[in-house]
């Protein structure tokens, strides 16, 4: 990162001066997470717009895309919502597919990278909105869906805060379905060569991933937890875990994106997809099946 680029709102982003494992509080990581997709939201899509596609909905580096995974099930007709939504991609789709979409995102460089994708490609809407996951601004039970792509859930201090608000919006019957760095890569070196192939850190160290200023500030904050942090958050929001998928990285794809890789992705795991449902009406248990 340099020191000359900004936020979507012309606010300057600080250098980074350390990168490592270090505090960060919640509401310091959420205020950090912000300036810096802010300012990176235009070189990402750049970078990874091809892959995601500008109305696909794909889990994960692996390429995992939901027209092959049916992990929502039928969304025509349904209210989705994508938490973390970046530039909503995944909510073209869901339009695309005749549900009526939401997309959320922390970021407002995020969600202008969205408005200029549909404007481009002529997509089909989806309503975007500028929120924080942990206190999303809709009413009680207004979606039947719910679903993140590596959206929000890795880049807050408490992510139960995600999982009890996504637990609040859903109806009875409902589906939530979320993809995050698999736990187990935070034993190995963030790197895409053999050296990533070999731990060098205990699983169960949650210390935070930061990227700091030279006075200390931080500007980039990600926070692991181990499949059992993930399944208690989400059991202690009230919902079910139906099914948890690991991609495998298919011979196809030869992309390397940071970490992932095809050497590491053929050998350990890299996105973790966690498919729960909201309890509900006898005659609505078939949408927590696949």
């Amino acid at each position: 990162m340099s020191a000359q680029e900004t936020t979507g709102q012309g606010a300057p982003v600080a250098e980074v001066a350390a990168v490592g494992y270090g505090p960060a509080g919640r509401e310091e990581t959420v205020r950090a997470n912000r300036r810096w997709w802010d300012a990176q939201a235009p070189a990402y899509h750049v970078e990874h717009g091809d892959f995601l596609g500008a109305d696909k909905l794909v889990w994960g580096p692996e390429g995992l895309d939901e027209d092959e995974a049916h992990l929502l099930g039928d969304v025509a007709g349904r209210d989705v919502l994508e938490v973390g939504a970046g530039g909503a991609s995944g909510s073209r789709w869901v339009a695309a597919h005749g549900g009526r979409a939401v997309a959320v995102d922390l970021s407002a460089g995020m969600l202008a990278q969205a408005r200029g994708m549909a404007t481009r490609r002529e997509s089909p809407p989806a309503a975007l909105v500028q929120a924080d996951a942990r206190h999303l601004p809709f009413a009680d039970e207004r979606f039947d869906v719910a679903f993140s792509a590596y959206g929000a859930v890795p880049f807050v201090a408490d992510p139960e805060g995600i999982m009890a608000e996504v637990a609040r919006v859903l109806r009875p019957g409902g589906r939530w379905v979320f993809a995050a760095t698999h736990p187990i890569r935070w034993a190995f070196p963030d790197d895409p060569g053999p050296a990533g192939l070999t731990a060098t850190q205990s699983y169960f160290d949650r210390t935070p991933y930061v990227e700091s200023a030279a006075d200390g500030t931080v500007l980039y904050a990600e926070h692991h937890r181990t499949l059992g942090d993930r399944i208690r958050d989400i059991v202690g929001a009230g919902l079910a875990l139906t099914d948890l998928v690991e991609p495998e990285w298919p011979d196809a794809n030869d992309q390397i994106w940071g970490g992932w890789s095809p050497l590491r992705g053929r050998v350990i795991p890299g996105t973790a997809i966690f498919v729960c449902g909201k309890a509900g009406r006898a005659a609505q248990a078939v949408w927590l099946t696949r």
